[in-house]
């Protein structure tokens, strides 16, 4: 199938089809690699005085006045107040109630947007806002630069965060690294499927389900984001 030719091609699109018929593409894979290194390196300057810093995730669509909308401003406030900074995607729905609430709290909001086809602009309450091309350089800075994610409802890429975190746990590239659900209602039943059919089946182990904390509560997320900052290594900031 060749693409929509009225849809641009995005960066994530031209590396990974570039060897078919589907994408023409001028670059050649070295010119890929300095400009994946040039976005990795961007990434890292723009964030490295960031401190301590929790990912809030969920679904684009979900709209103001909804009330997982409204509990990701809530928590988001109580993290800003309780000294963290708030990550984001960048973008629309629970990711715009988190950073305004983050900003009007004033802690520092932050958005890593993505290029997509059918993404709209950036949310405009970031204090920072970096544009990615590439997913995986954008999961690199989620990963690096927060304390820990909070999951609220939400779809594919709400899913893959969550599933990049925790093979991430399961294999020990992280460890000092909650990985929060929030909501119970919506989470409870892939939860169950895990513990009950994944680990069950040996496919995993229990303890890798019981990596991924369900609440509905916003004081233990905050413990929980405050003991891992007790009690993991601390980053080493670079010289101002």
């Amino acid at each position: 199938m060749r693409p929509d030719p009225r849809r641009p091609t995005t960066k994530d699109e031209e590396l990974l089809e570039a060897e078919t018929l589907a994408i023409v593409s001028e670059l050649d894979d070295e010119a890929r690699v300095a400009r994946i290194q040039g976005e990795l390196e961007a990434g890292f300057d723009a964030l490295a005085h960031v401190g301590k810093a929790v990912a809030i995730f969920g679904s684009a669509r979900t709209g103001e006045g909804h009330p997982e909308y409204e509990r990701a401003r809530a928590l988001a406030r109580r993290m800003g107040d309780d000294g963290f900074a708030v990550i984001t995607g960048g973008g629309p729905g629970t990711m715009t109630a988190a950073n305004r609430r983050a900003r009007d709290a004033g802690a520092q909001s932050i958005g890593l947007a993505i290029e997509l086809p059918n993404e709209e602009r950036p949310n405009p309450h970031c204090d920072l806002t970096l544009e990615f091309h590439y997913f995986f350089v954008r999961k690199v800075m989620f990963v690096r630069y927060s304390s820990g994610f909070v999951v609220f409802p939400g779809g594919f890429g709400t899913l893959d965060e969550l599933f990049e975190a925790a093979t991430l746990r399961q294999t020990q590239k992280i460890r000092h690294f909650p990985i929060v659900l929030f909501g119970s209602d919506y989470w409870a039943g892939l939860v169950d499927w895990l513990r009950d059919r994944v680990a069950a089946d040996g496919k995993i182990s229990q303890a890798d389900v019981d990596t991924l904390e369900i609440t509905d509560d916003e004081d233990r997320v905050l413990d929980l984001m405050r003991d891992i900052e007790h009690r993991r290594p601390r980053r080493s900031q670079p010289p101002a």
